[in-house]
C-alpha cells in the first residue's frame, strides 16, 4: 500500500487568479489580525498546511458532521476530464488483484456541500525506489495545478478495495490525520469488483466526532472506548455522494448507450454465479477468525485480572493476620505497603483492532447481502419467466 498523503506538506501560497475567490483563506494566516474565512465564503478557518481547517465552523461546536452531502463534478472547466473516470482509469492502469492504488482529491467546501472538482493518482513505487520523494512529488503537482489554475484545495484522498476489504487501521490513522488537519475531508472509497458488475460502487466516509476525539487522546483501552460509547457501529459515517454532469457529458453518455450492444447487456441476466460469493465468504471467514483470537485473547485478560484479585485478597488477609498477631504481643503493626506496586495489573489487549474487525465484518455481510439479493431477484425473475412459458 502507498504511503498516506500529508495534508501539512505543502507550504500556504496563493492561488492563481481564477482560483483567488475559492481559495482565498490562504491570503489571510493565523495571527494576520483580520477574521478567518467561513466555510460558507469558501472553506474552514486556514492553519498550518495547504488549506488546513482547524474546525471553527458552526458544525465543530454543535458536533455535527461538517460537511453533509459530496457533490462530484463530473466535468471541471479547467481541464474536461471525469473525477470518477479518473479514479477508475488509475486503478486501472496500476492496480492489479488486491493492489490498492490511492490519490488526492482537489476541490473546495460551499455551505455544508463538499464539491470535488478534480484529483491526481499518487504513483506506485517499490523499495528499489529509493530516490522517490513522496513530499516533492506531491509539492509538484500542486505547484502545476495552481500555474494552470486548476482547483488545488485539498479536500481529502481515494483508495481503491478488494471485495471490501477497506476498514484496516492504516485508513483510519490516514483518515484521522486529515481529518484533523482538514476539517471537511473524506476518503472516497472505490470498490473496481462490484463496479465490474455492473453498478458504480463509490463511497465517501468520515470518521465520526466521538471517534476524531478518542484518536486525539491517543486511548484505546477498553474504558476509554466505552466512556466514548464507541462501536463499530459509529466508528465511520458515510455521506451522501451526488455526481454533478454538465448537459453536454449526459448527451455524449446517451448516445454511447445507444450505440451500445445489446449482446452485452444481457450478461447482466446471466443465471451462472461467479465467484464473488465465494470469495466475499472466505475473507468473512477469516476475519471471524481474526475476531475469535481477539476474544481468546480478551478472556484471557480477563481470566489474569480475576486470578490477580484473588491473590490480592489472600496478601491482605495474610497481612491482615499478622498485625492482628502483633498487636497481641504488644508490637506495632506492619507498616502499610502499595499493593499495586507488589501486584502490577496486567495490560488489557487494544479494543480498537477488535472493532475495526468487527466493522470489516459488517461490511462483508452487507456486501453477500447485497449479491444475494440480486442474484435470488435474477432466479425469481427466471421462474416466472419458465412458469409462463409452460
Amino acid at each position: 500500500m502507498a504511503a498516506p498523503f500529508r495534508p501539512d506538506a505543502f507550504p500556504c501560497a496563493p492561488p492563481g487568479p481564477r482560483a483567488r475567490f475559492r481559495c482565498f483563506v490562504f491570503l489571510f494566516p493565523a495571527g494576520a489580525g483580520g477574521k478567518m474565512a467561513s466555510r460558507k465564503e469558501g472553506s474552514g478557518a486556514a492553519g498550518s498546511g495547504f488549506g488546513a481547517s482547524k474546525g471553527k465552523g458552526k458544525a465543530a461546536a454543535t458536533g455535527d458532521s461538517a460537511v453533509k452531502q459530496v457533490q462530484i463534478d463530473g466535468l471541471t472547466t479547467e481541464s474536461c476530464i471525469v473525477v470518477v473516470l479518473k479514479i477508475i482509469k488509475h486503478y486501472q492502469e496500476e492496480g492489479q488483484g488486491n493492489e490498492v492504488v490511492q490519490g488526492v482529491l482537489l476541490g473546495l467546501v460551499v455551505d455544508d456541500r463538499l464539491e470535488i472538482t478534480n484529483c491526481f493518482p499518487f504513483p506506485q513505487h517499490t523499495e528499489d525506489d529509493a530516490d522517490f520523494d513522496e513530499v516533492q512529488y506531491q509539492m509538484e503537482m500542486m505547484r502545476s495545478l495552481r500555474h494552470v489554475n486548476i482547483d488545488h484545495l485539498h479536500v481529502g484522498w481515494y483508495q481503491s478495495t478488494y471485495y471490501g476489504s477497506f476498514v484496516t487501521r492504516a485508513l483510519l490513522d490516514s483518515q484521522f490525520s486529515y481529518q484533523h488537519a482538514i476539517e471537511e475531508s473524506v476518503v472516497l472509497i472505490y470498490d473496481p469488483i462490484k463496479t465490474a458488475q455492473g453498478s458504480l460502487s463509490l463511497k465517501a466516509y468520515r470518521l465520526t466526532p466521538k471517534l476524531m476525539e478518542v484518536c486525539k487522546e491517543k486511548d484505546f483501552s477498553p474504558e476509554a472506548l466505552k466512556k466514548a460509547s464507541i462501536a463499530y457501529e459509529n466508528m465511520f459515517e458515510e455521506v451522501p455522494i451526488v455526481i454533478k454532469n454538465s448537459y453536454l457529458i449526459n448527451v455524449m453518455l446517451w448516445e454511447l448507450e445507444k450505440k451500445s450492444a445489446v449482446a452485452d447487456r444481457h450478461e447482466l441476466l446471466s443465471l451462472a454465479s461467479s465467484n464473488h460469493l465465494g470469495k466475499s465468504l472466505q475473507l468473512l471467514m477469516d476475519r471471524v477468525d481474526e475476531m475469535s483470537q481477539d476474544i481468546v485473547k480478551y478472556n484471557t485478560y480477563l481470566r489474569n485480572v480475576s486470578k490477580q484479585q484473588q491473590q490480592k485478597h489472600q496478601y491482605q488477609q495474610r497481612r491482615q493476620q499478622e498485625n492482628i498477631q502483633r498487636q497481641s504481643r504488644g508490637e506495632a503493626p506492619l507498616p502499610e505497603e502499595d499493593i499495586n506496586k507488589l501486584f502490577k495489573p496486567p495490560q488489557p489487549p487494544p479494543r480498537m483492532e477488535s472493532l475495526l474487525i468487527a466493522g470489516q465484518i459488517n461490511t462483508y455481510c452487507q456486501n453477500i447481502k447485497e449479491f444475494n439479493a440480486q442474484n435470488l431477484g435474477k432466479l425469481f425473475m427466471a421462474q416466472a419467466l419458465q412458469d409462463y412459458s409452460n
